[in-house]
């Protein structure tokens, strides 16, 4: 069964403390434990005479620190004013707790150390930027008459170079009159092409538009 001690800086908060150590040595019996520890620093103080069995407890926890932490464990005390609630066990408490294992200030271990590592490795994973999306795009290109060179039309396509972009399969495609189309595929990485730039700041101005008239998309998809 947890107790709380609430506001230990308060004469109802001792008196309650006080009352609870009646009869009793420390917080879960004869033996001091880690509820001693966490109730003691937050009393701040020793609570003095109108709180005999507190005073008591007081001092025996004090004597102890002195005695097993030399130079540490004396004078501990709750920052701020006001501290939380000093929760202990009041039932089956384990008795005799080894003192060395009495993590007083909360030192940080080489165990804790290494979990916030690995929580803050967590925390920029998590974080991390997303791959950029990928899509795959089918663009009709179209030349200005019959009598444009049509493969000369597809070396100035695939001359355009930019990260993010690959070109890949294309084909002729009648369109009516003798002409035919340039019908190409290409892939691009989305955050870094953009395939309405592509048409206008590439294909139909020089020296591209010296073949091609207009390009339009047929079909995009991302992948």
């Amino acid at each position: 069964m947890a107790v709380t001690f609430s506001d230990l800086h308060t004469e109802s908060g001792l008196k309650c403390l006080d009352e609870f150590l009646s009869g009793k040595a420390y917080i879960s019996g004869d033996n001091l434990t880690r509820d001693d520890i966490k109730v003691y620093a937050a009393v701040c103080e020793n609570p003095g005479d109108s709180f005999p069995n507190a005073s008591k407890w007081y001092d025996a926890v004090s004597t102890h620190l002195a005695t097993s932490f030399p130079g540490k464990a004396v004078g501990v005390k709750v920052s701020g004013g006001k501290g939380a609630p000093a929760e202990v066990v009041a039932k089956d408490a384990p008795a005799g707790d080894d003192d060395d294992d009495l993590d007083l200030f909360g030192d940080e271990t080489e165990d804790d150390k290494k979990a916030a590592e690995d929580r803050e490795a967590a925390k920029k994973a998590s974080s991390k930027k997303k791959e950029s999306g990928k899509s795959s795009v089918l663009l009709d290109v179209k030349p200005w008459d019959d009598e444009t060179d049509m493969k000369k039309l597809e070396e100035a396509v695939r001359s355009i170079e930019m990260p993010g972009l690959h070109w890949g399969a294309s084909k002729l495609a009648p369109v009516g009159y003798g002409i035919k189309k340039l019908q190409i595929m290409l892939s691009i990485v989305d955050d870094l092409v953009s395939v309405d730039s592509l048409i206008e700041e590439h294909l139909t101005v020089e020296p591209c538009n010296e073949y091609i008239q207009s390009c339009d998309i047929v079909a995009f998809n991302k992948i």
